[in-house]
């Protein structure tokens, strides 16, 4: 018996690096939002994002000749599953931002994901829940509430409901869209599917933007870096890799490194925008990851609790 790993050097460090990579880039999100949102009103920004992201996506199919939906059911579950993990979900997250938390904040909320996933929607399919997830929900509960306050200090209290709102329904969308797409869209290829979810979710950022916003853009260099960002590195660099990784049966460590995903908005909100952390939110951080954790490695180790999009 051998001890020596076949696999080539430079293969070998990618399944070990890629999952890191990964977590950093979906990092970067809500930063995007926070550079581009002054520019832009939250759906104006996600319509181009996602109309973009489309045209590249579906270049990406024709090329690569990806099948399409076998069927108008299949057509119907794609566009549920791009309402709620890409139209939802980012306009929950995007205007929060708008109106006033910041990246690090709604990193914490959404990072909830996983543990809503396996404490409050995994009873509903049957699945059971076990003392210690209890336990971590808490935490995580408890750690989010810190964070929020601590943001609500510097932002206003009154002007703080309709952002917590927001970041609720942008975690709840990803929650319940991630296992809308686990069961109902897993035998459509993903660049396929992902083409659809795109076409939806700029739609409704069209009707929303249409209707609720002036559609103003100011074409800076900073507007035009923090699109491209969102849609080259992000809505395609970033899902390939997912789909890299799920191939390689590598998802679950992305979920492992899920908690990973606050600490590094919060390192990237420091730098780029002198973003202090509170010792309030420093707590609350680490309380809320410590709850991801207990949740994550005490509960049954899937692809589903990571989160499709960013």
């Amino acid at each position: 018996m051998t001890l020596l790993n076949t696999k080539p050097i430079p293969q070998q460090l990618l399944l070990v690096g890629a999952p890191s990579l990964f977590v950093v880039l979906w990092s970067t999100g809500y930063i995007s939002a926070r550079l581009g949102l002054p520019y832009a009103e939250a759906g104006t920004f996600l319509m181009m994002r996602f109309a973009l992201a489309a045209i590249v996506m579906g270049a990406l199919v024709v090329v690569s000749r990806a099948p399409l939906p076998a069927s108008f059911r299949e057509w119907a579950h794609c566009a549920v599953v791009g309402a709620l993990v890409h139209g939802l979900y980012l306009y929950g997250g995007f205007a929060s931002i708008q109106e006033g938390l910041t990246p690090t904040t709604i990193a914490v909320v959404v990072s909830m994901q996983p543990v809503i996933t396996a404490v409050l929607i995994g009873p509903i399919l049957g699945e059971a829940v076990n003392i210690r997830q209890w336990g971590g929900f808490f935490l995580g509960t408890v750690g989010v509430v810190l964070v929020i306050v601590a943001n609500f200090a510097s932002i206003g209290f009154g002007s703080g409901a309709p952002a917590v709102f927001l970041s609720l329904l942008c975690v709840l969308s990803i929650s319940v869209g991630t296992l809308y797409q686990k069961r109902f869209c897993a035998s459509v290829d993903l660049r396929s599917g992902t083409m659809i979810q795109l076409i939806i979710a700029a739609v409704m950022m069209w009707g929303i933007s249409s209707w609720f916003e002036t559609g103003h853009v100011e074409w800076t260099g900073t507007f035009v870096f923090a699109l491209m960002w969102s849609v080259l590195v992000l809505s395609v660099g970033a899902y390939t890799l997912l789909w890299w990784l799920v191939r390689r049966n590598a998802a679950t460590n992305v979920v492992s490194l899920f908690f990973l995903m606050p600490p590094v908005t919060a390192v990237f909100d420091w730098l780029l925008f002198d973003e202090t952390v509170s010792l309030i939110t420093l707590m609350g951080i680490a309380i809320a990851v410590a709850g991801i954790a207990i949740v994550i490695r005490y509960g049954p180790q899937s692809s589903s609790a990571a989160s499709p999009a960013q």
